[in-house]
């Protein structure tokens, strides 16, 4: 499926260099996923402002019902994510038997619209 995206993204018209649109982020963050097909993958989905976006699944304790989607920037939630563009929000990823905060650097489209 990324490959429909990547597509969807070419066709849309970006900027130089990058692979990926908003409209193509939300795309994907919009399109429902198959919890054991996904977990523990890690996915490059592409590039977006200048910078590597990807897809990861965690997972914990009750697999693959537990399975969560993290789609984020390869830059470090702060100064640095905010100066791409990108916005800093906490996802609960599964740990152990519980949950846990982190910190991640998202797409601000992401954010913006609560997709996940």
């Amino acid at each position: 499926m990324p490959g429909l995206f990547l597509v969807i993204a070419l066709a849309a018209g970006i900027g130089a260099g990058d692979t990926l649109t908003d409209d193509a982020l939300v795309a994907y963050a919009s399109h429902p996923y198959d919890r054991k097909e996904k977990l523990f993958h890690h996915e490059v989905l592409g590039i977006h402002h200048g910078v590597q976006v990807v897809a990861d699944f965690p997972c914990s304790d009750i697999c693959p019902q537990y399975t969560t989607r993290v789609i984020h920037y390869v830059v470090e939630p702060g100064p640095d994510c905010d100066r791409i563009g990108g916005q800093s929000r906490v996802q609960v990823i599964p740990v152990s038997i519980a949950e846990m905060p982190k910190m991640f650097c998202a797409p601000a489209v992401l954010v913006v619209k609560n997709l996940r």
